[in-house]
């Protein structure tokens, strides 16, 4: 029987959707199976459940993706078929078995010849073996959509995380102030999952208002463990006394505890040393024009790949381009909470305190404290501006 040609479209028939951004990997093929099965009309769609534990798991999920494949319509048409979530592309103990890749170098050659008049094909997984004859044949005779997980290694992630951001927030007909952004994506990290579960949050609590705010997003949004390493040097930037307390309590706890074996005293005020040494530096390229305040990191950063590099220190211990550029777009807001004199005392307050911590019998957590309240005084904390 003659299979009926699928609706034109420029997407090829056969497409896997992978990586190790499995939230998006997720989202991006049910849209694109939905748009199919839309395209294609018809109830004989097909969802072929490719999560195995085992071989013959594996083994079983390929014969029922085979049998999928190879059942026309009912009523005739077209025919779309996701073999979802398949978890047997990889490098792990079931996928490198010889029977699967035996069976996955099968299945390749009998897609080389198949018709596919009528009928197209998603497949849906994690981050795949590109050695594999699988993956090739499945590059060379479709398109391979990888979705890589954000990193906090990458210097582009908060530029894609606030990208997200915003197109979840317009898909639910919702605007989103500048400042109540950079905080959302600060507080959130380099995690798309946790992103849209806080946007979801702050859109339902929203209600009528069309807008999100710096208050709304303070207020619901959790602090994610990447942000959580920062939350010290942010108050501090921040001149936020109360919560500068709080947040080196929280750390000396978990120093004390064992909670974090890889944090300790002078891991603390080392990070405290490198966000004053950040501060000082940007203040200083504020002043002399060469970098303003920006309301959105992505204006930001191009202020900063627009900086000559033979006009900073060489030495990346002191170039403050050298950092996370969104790390910088957070200092540069918040140089204003301080002068360049109080910056340069500061930073004779913390060797001070590095000098005690190494060479004195004194309390640490009573060293830090002392050096952060003659740091951040008890003057009302200012308002940033330029976000």
């Amino acid at each position: 029987m003659a299979r009926a040609a699928a609706s034109p479209g420029t997407i090829a028939p056969l497409v896997l959707v992978c990586g190790d951004d499995d939230f998006t990997v997720k989202q991006r093929a049910q849209a694109l199976f939905n748009q199919w099965s839309a395209e294609l009309g018809g109830m004989d769609h097909e969802i072929v459940d490719a999560s195995a534990l085992n071989t013959a798991e594996a083994l079983k999920c390929l014969s029922r993706l085979r049998e999928a494949l190879n059942t026309l319509p009912f009523f005739g048409g077209a025919k779309a078929v996701w073999f979802k979530d398949c978890s047997f592309l990889g490098e792990d103990r079931t996928s490198s078995s010889a029977a699967v890749t035996a069976a996955l170098t099968e299945f390749a050659e009998e897609l080389k010849a198949f018709r596919w008049d009528g009928v197209r094909l998603l497949i849906s997984g994690g981050k795949p073996d590109k050695r594999r004859s699988f993956f090739k044949t499945v590059e060379k005779l479709g398109s391979v959509e990888p979705f890589t997980a954000l990193s906090s290694d990458d210097k582009d992630w908060a530029s894609r995380a606030e990208g997200e951001a915003l197109r979840l927030i317009k898909a639910a007909r919702k605007d989103i102030a500048d400042d109540a952004l950079g905080e959302l994506v600060t507080r959130v990290g380099p995690n798309l999952r946790a992103l849209a579960s806080e946007v979801e949050k702050l859109t339902l609590y929203l209600g009528d208002r069309p807008e999100i705010t710096l208050a709304d997003v303070q207020t619901l949004t959790t602090r994610q463990k990447l942000a959580q390493a920062f939350a010290l040097g942010e108050a501090l930037g921040d001149r936020d006394l109360g919560k500068l307390m709080r947040v080196l309590d929280q750390e000396l706890w978990e120093i004390r505890t064992g909670a974090d074996k890889r944090k300790s005293e002078i891991g603390l005020l080392y990070g405290l040393i490198s966000k004053i040494r950040a501060l000082l530096m940007l203040k200083e390229l504020r002043q002399q024009g060469i970098l303003k305040p920006a309301r959105d990191y992505n204006s930001f950063k191009s202020q900063l790949e627009r900086v000559p590099a033979d006009s900073l220190p060489g030495d990346k211990r002191f170039n403050p381009l050298a950092g996370h550029p969104f790390v910088l777009f957070q200092a540069m807001r918040q140089t204003d909470n301080y002068e360049l004199p109080e910056l340069i005392h500061a930073m004779e307050v913390l060797l001070d305190a590095n000098v005690k911590l190494v060479s004195s019998d004194l309390d640490e957590a009573m060293v830090l404290q002392q050096a952060l309240v003659e740091i951040v005084g008890l003057r009302p904390r200012k308002v940033a501006v330029g976000r």
